[in-house]
């Protein structure tokens, strides 16, 4: 009987190896050939895979320590930013550079990195997780260490109220007990999650203001997220995130042992901030503008400490890191500097302005607008945006471009916020947008949501060797 029960399980792991090595097949082939025909080839491959082998993702992961970084805004720059870290600590790692961060996605990035028997050489896994996948990708990958930026409303066709966001993420962690929780100690939201589980938490946070003044902004956190009473703060840096407590239940913000203790410097280009990390303190210089980075970078130095790098190399690698695809990037775009800031909701958008705010020159400013699923199909998230803080300064922009399936949505918007109606440029029509852009050098600043970055870019592909996708 013993040796039959062998024999049984010994036939069971030879066909689980089969139904391995098929699905890795699958999947290098259709990615293969999506990449020759020219498309991204991230999540349909990992579809094929997965209906191969439900457990695929869990035999790929085998021995892997995996990084994973999760939340609203910030997901793809930070780990951009861990990934630089990993680089210069010399690790043996792969990342989902890509942005496919759905489980598809996940798979497909790992199948890319293992042997067609299912083998991975690799020692890490950097994976960008969305907020609402990580749910199910959590039950599937040995989590070493579990990055939670921030949690904002966002796409709201998708992922419904926040509390459905935050329950995601809250369950996700019940499936990794053994993961280092690297929470932000700003927002009130994330750092609810640290409530009832077995988990050791390090945080991170900014201990001031980063900006003399700001962008109106609506707050998604007002209340206690247990008593319901409203908040008070010592100080706000930008939307729920600060030095938040309830004055009834006592519910606060954590002391973070990585904090921003001084904003020195907020530039067009780059920021220098003074971080205190486990009792050490840092001159750091982060490599991209925005005060949103600052929070990315300080995520960034918490991480690489739970996975064992020090902070100095993790420090330095903030200065050399390169902006993720369409995050702040930079193009030459005619005879204009252009800076791709990509915009998703309200608290997102908001701190682009604030940059944009903070910049005195002279420039051109181009809004683009989609409303396909990847962007969120419901767009009145644009009437909680301040753009009425751009509208203020409009002297200094040159030209007014707006584009994207919803450009006039986009336009009545900019019309409401008080711009000058016939100031307003619509442009329906990609390339003639980009010679809008590249007509003089006047820098300027481009904001499209998620599908419109990738259209702009197929165009840009075009004329330039830049890539309409990430390899």
């Amino acid at each position: 009987m013993f040796y039959k029960r062998n024999e049984i399980t010994r036939e069971k792991e030879k066909i689980m190896g089969i139904r391995t090595r098929l699905a890795v097949l699958a999947c290098k082939t259709s990615n293969a050939v999506l990449r020759r025909m020219g498309r991204g080839g991230t999540n349909l491959p990992g579809k094929i895979a997965l209906k191969i082998d439900k457990d695929i993702l869990k035999e790929l992961s085998r021995g892997v320590k995996v990084t994973v970084v999760t939340g609203t805004n910030g997901k793809t720059t930070t780990s951009r930013m861990i990934e630089q870290a990993f680089e210069e600590a010399g690790y043996k790692y792969f990342a989902n550079k890509s942005g496919a961060n759905l489980l598809t996605g996940i798979i497909t990035v790992f199948a890319q990195h293992c042997s067609l028997s299912g083998k991975c050489s690799y020692t890490h896994a950097l994976i960008e997780c969305d907020e609402a996948a990580f749910r199910k990708t959590s039950e599937m990958l040995p989590v070493e260490c579990l990055v939670v930026n921030n949690i904002f409303r966002d796409q709201l066709d998708r992922y419904g109220e926040i509390t459905h966001t935050l329950n995601a993420i809250r369950e996700g962690i019940t499936h990794v007990p053994d993961a280092t929780l690297c929470l932000n100690a700003d927002c009130s939201l994330t750092s609810s999650l640290a409530d009832d589980v077995p988990n050791k938490v390090v945080w991170f946070g900014v201990d001031v203001p980063i900006y003399k003044e700001t962008a109106f902004e609506l707050s998604d956190a007002v209340y206690c997220i247990h008593c319901k009473t409203e908040y008070e703060y010592d100080y706000r840096t930008y939307s729920h995130l600060g030095g938040f407590r309830c004055p009834k239940c006592g519910y606060h913000r954590q002391t973070p042992q990585v904090g921003v203790t001084q904003v020195v410097r907020t530039g067009a280009d780059s920021s220098d901030i003074v971080l205190n990390a486990f009792g050490h303190s840092h001159d750091v210089h982060i490599n991209l503008p925005g005060g949103y980075n600052i929070y990315n970078a300080a995520a960034c130095v918490a991480a690489a400490e739970i996975v064992g790098i020090d902070e100095d190399t993790a420090v330095d690698a903030l200065s050399r890191f390169e902006c993720g695809f369409g995050r702040a990037e930079q193009f030459e775009l005619g005879k204009s500097k252009a800076r791709m800031m990509l915009v998703k909701n309200p608290a997102g958008y908001n701190q682009v302005i604030n940059q944009i705010s903070n910049d005195e020159e002279e420039c051109k400013i181009a809004f683009l607008l989609n409303d396909r699923y990847a962007d969120g199909t419901d767009i009145s998230w644009i009437w909680d945006v301040d753009f009425e803080a751009l509208a203020r300064q409009s002297a200094r922009f040159t030209r007014i471009l707006v584009s994207g399936v919803r450009a006039d949505d986009m336009a009545l918007r900019l019309k409401y916020a008080g711009f000058d109606t016939g100031r307003i440029e619509v442009i329906r029509d990609y390339e003639n947008l980009l010679e809008a852009i590249g007509a003089d050098e006047t820098p300027t600043f481009i904001m499209p949501t998620y599908t419109a970055m990738f259209d702009l870019r197929g165009e840009i592909s075009k004329h330039t060797d830049i890539k309409a996708f990430y390899e």
